[in-house]
């Protein structure tokens, strides 16, 4: 089988990592690639949001299986224009991909099928949205903006003075451009935060393992929120209580919706949850995989990823029996380089790649970087992604913050705290999650 990844970041590295091992592969490419995957993937010279060049060079080489990694290229209809052309797709087309690309649409299918969220307000004008802070008795409120923004749209305001900045920032001055035209106000959500990917043909259902992602560039989840600093797997604190809740009042609605919606979704729905005190609230969907829980992901996937992505795209999912888990830790440690989630330096060299992976248990997962001569450079906000596996999660964070340690390049950061609070979420999720409910 002949497969192409598009995308060039740590999530398409960790894709290729698990799809070269399928005995279903006769040849792999990766458009356009990272310094990580040209050792797995024949790297091809075509950005991710060229839709015209992927689909040519999918149709010239032959290609049997097209995953699309990043986002925007789904919400711009790429998976609709590889179908037209006969290609297999993972990946829904831009009418399911609008769940991610507008936070509003997202919400009015919540709202419609009765799946658990954050109340909230939407605006298209920044007087209207500041009036209603400003009348706002309960803080803080959260400001998301509707369109894509590669996690960077979502601001927990404390105060009214705060939140009107926000809003004169996206929709005044278009920090990020037309994403902000339209945003949420929500209310905040107290609670502990989780991950569930779901990946479904529109009939079958295959709920992944749930993962752990820390979205603030902080310790203790202080700052700005970026794509995403680190990431354990699995999850000890969600419990079969919990997954069946989240299966019965998340999973199967939204699935429902969509095929209630007329929408013919092939790919993976990824559920960012609240676990609160009156049970998981979703905070969003993302129509692809997540970045950097795949990374986690397929270090504990024992089965063979590929097998499950050609049938999810053809629609015999049903067809799959459920895979294997490794029951061990895997910790996941993001290297970003100075100034992310702003603006940040590129180009520096990395040392310490080989030393960092001669540790046992350990991937380096490749994200912002690129090869120059010998040279890995880095070449994007987030660098890479370590990850190690464990019999306990303590383990597991000292493997993958010692390979982490043996890389070199200037303004090398990462948060010290990924995975350091797994028993007292136990706690607190235990305590605070009801029954589980048929729904009528």
């Amino acid at each position: 089988m002949k497969v192409l990844v598009v995308g060039g970041g740590g999530r398409e590295h960790a894709l290729c990592w698990k799809i070269a091992q399928s005995p279903l592969l006769s040849a792999l490419y990766c458009a356009p690639g990272n310094a990580g995957t040209r050792s797995l993937a024949t790297n091809v010279d075509i950005a991710a949001e060229d839709m015209t060049g992927l689909v040519g060079f999918a149709v010239d080489e032959g290609i049997d299986l097209v995953v699309v990694g990043p986002e925007g290229p789904l919400v711009a209809g790429l998976a609709d224009r590889l179908r037209a052309a006969d290609i297999f797709v993972f990946g829904p087309g831009a009418q399911g991909a609008a769940l991610e690309g507008s936070k509003v649409a997202t919400k009015d299918l919540l709202e419609r099928y009765r799946i658990p969220t954050a109340t909230s307000r939407r605006f298209d004008r920044a007087g209207p949205a500041k009036t209603y802070l400003e009348q706002c008795t309960i803080w803080p409120q959260v400001i998301k903006a509707d369109g894509l923004a590669a996690g960077k749209g979502v601001t927990i305001c404390a105060t009214a003075r705060e939140a009107c900045r926000e809003i004169d920032s996206l929709m005044e001055e278009r920090r990020l451009g037309s994403a902000g035209e339209r945003v949420l106000i929500e209310e905040f959500l107290e609670g502990e935060e989780a991950s569930v990917l779901a990946i479904t043909d529109g009939e079958a259902i295959l709920v992944l393992e749930p993962a752990v992602d820390h979205k603030q560039v902080g310790e203790g989840d202080t700052g700005a929120n970026t794509g995403g600093m680190g990431v354990y797997s699995p999850a000890p604190s969600l419990t079969r209580r919990l997954l069946r809740q989240i299966e019965q009042r998340v999973v199967i609605p939204s699935i429902h919706g969509l095929r209630r919606e007329g929408l013919e979704f092939r790919g993976v729905l990824f559920i960012g949850l609240m676990f609160t005190e009156q049970g998981p609230k979703v905070l969003e969907y993302n129509v692809r995989f997540g970045d950097p829980e795949t990374q986690a992901l397929v270090r504990r996937f024992s089965g063979d990823l590929l097998a499950y992505l050609d049938a999810t795209a053809r629609g015999e999912l049903s067809e799959m029996t459920p895979p294997d888990w490794d029951p061990a830790f895997c910790v996941g440690v993001v290297g970003a380089s100075d100034g992310y989630p702003g603006s940040y330096r590129k180009g520096d060299r990395i040392g310490g790649l080989e030393a960092a992976e001669g540790h046992e248990g350990v991937v380096v997962f490749h994200a912002g970087t690129a090869q120059e001569g010998e040279d890995t450079v880095t070449a994007g906000g987030r660098v890479v992604c370590v990850t190690a596996m464990g019999e306990t999660i303590d383990a597991a964070r000292e493997g993958a913050y010692g390979a982490y340690d043996e890389l070199d390049w200037a303004g090398k950061f990462c948060r010290r705290d990924i995975g350091t609070r797994v028993e007292s979420r136990m706690e607190r999720l235990a305590s605070m999650s009801p029954e589980p409910q048929t729904r009528p």
